[in-house]
């Protein structure tokens, strides 16, 4: 019979890049207490990486040694299993955009959840609790352009909207002026001075 670190570490590679092993998706190989042990025993080993409590990923191997996963896939993982949205900082989003050519030093991510700080690999992940309207259009670039804008704040906003506004297509352009009722009054009121049509 085979062993159980053997069966998932098996497991681990037949699923894509960032999926995420819990324990209790992994009951079908064993009693809890022993998943657990085998998911400790292949962490210690390197073979699988600890993202939070009871959260693990496979290392990627490539030509040069064994990576962690892409932040991407392992944040798009997470959103999906605990049904929140999750969405790049407005500093990112704006470093994006061109807005900015400041870079995080820290890959910091919004969510509609609680604060949480991971671990992938040697990075740091940190789960930032934002508001619902921070989310409007998230996975799309007209989010983006919304969290770079609240970000920004209203000075650098109303300055530099126009050189942004050049940029967005026009169905780009109607969709902000669409979702600006669900934005607070200052991005909403410099969103429409910008973009509506005259």
């Amino acid at each position: 019979m085979q062993r159980l670190t053997d069966q998932i570490l098996e497991h681990s590679q037949s699923r894509p890049e960032g999926a995420l092993l819990t324990a209790v998706r992994l009951l079908h190989f064993g009693e809890r207490g022993a998943v657990n042990k085998a998911l400790s025993l292949l962490t210690r080993r390197g073979e699988l990486l600890r993202v939070a409590r009871g959260l693990y990923v496979r290392p990627i191997p490539t030509r040069f040694g064994p990576r962690p996963p892409t932040a991407e896939t392992v944040i798009a993982s997470l959103a999906k299993l605990w049904g929140e949205t999750i969405a790049s900082h407005g500093a990112v989003s704006a470093n994006r955009l061109g807005l900015t050519t400041q870079v995080p030093v820290r890959a910091i991510y919004l969510t509609s959840g609680s604060d949480r700080m991971l671990h992938l690999g040697n990075q740091s992940l940190e789960l930032r609790h934002a508001p619902l309207w921070q989310f409007v259009q998230a996975g799309r670039l007209t989010g983006e352009v919304i969290r770079a804008l609240a970000w920004l704040g209203p000075s650098e906003a109303a300055r530099l909207l126009p050189r942004l506004s050049a940029r967005l297509s026009p169905a780009d352009r109607e969709v902000l002026i669409e979702v600006t009722p669900l934005l607070p009054t200052w991005l909403a009121e410099q969103i429409s001075r910008s973009l509506a049509q005259p």
